[in-house]
């Protein structure tokens, strides 16, 4: 039996990784295997393509062109390597960004065509598609708000202007409103009523 493929997405500091442990632990309870993931990264060439894509500062240069391929090419090596057995020996995969976020970081904001994008995800991506994307959405404001409390240091893409975030916050709402598998949250509500709200969506959907 075939496991469940669930994303996770959302601008910066909208608490992603709280809600893919919380899920991960509610399912594990329930005798449900689980495995949670991120992108990039997930295998060992991926960790090393997030940190080449993550380190630096803002005024790094990356042509979008090219940031966009080392994104896909991780994400391929993520999908042969480790998501696709995953599912395919059952477990749920949990995964921290996937191909929507390029629509979004590179097609919306770095202006980059959304076919040419939608063509590498799939290249990539070998056809897969999550059963369910959640996303978190949070103002662009609250986003650096939230970043500037963390007292760490932050990474490349966490450094942009509140400009972009708004730019990706706005695909991210486009691709919601036209596509079923979205469910979206607001992302300000307290971390317990965010993963009731997941958890009502994994057994509405998958039970």
């Amino acid at each position: 039996m075939k496991g469940h493929f669930i994303t996770f997405e959302g601008i910066e500091g909208c608490g992603k990784s709280t809600q893919i442990e919380l899920l991960a632990n509610w399912l594990s309870a329930r005798n449900i295997s689980v495995i949670c993931t991120r992108e990039p990264g997930g295998t060992v060439l991926g960790e090393q393509m997030r940190a080449l894509l993550k380190n630096g500062t803002v005024d790094t240069f990356f042509s979008p062109r090219a940031e966009l391929l080392l994104f896909e090419s991780s994400r391929a090596q993520h999908v042969d390597e480790k998501i696709l057995p995953a599912l395919q020996a059952g477990k749920d995969v949990l995964c921290d960004r996937f191909f929507d976020s390029s629509l979004v970081y590179q097609g919306s904001a770095r202006k980059i065509s959304r076919s040419d994008v939608e063509f590498l995800n799939n290249f990539a991506a070998g056809g897969l598609v999550p059963d369910l994307t959640i996303l978190l959405d949070i103002d662009p404001e609250e986003s650096l708000k939230r970043l500037s409390l963390r007292g760490e240091n932050i990474d490349r893409f966490e450094q942009e202007s509140l400009q972009f975030f708004e730019d990706v916050r706005g695909g991210y709402i486009e691709l919601a409103k036209k596509n079923d598998r979205f469910l979206l949250i607001e992302g300000k509500q307290s971390k317990e009523d965010i993963q009731n709200a997941i958890r009502r969506e994994y057994i509405s959907r998958f039970e």
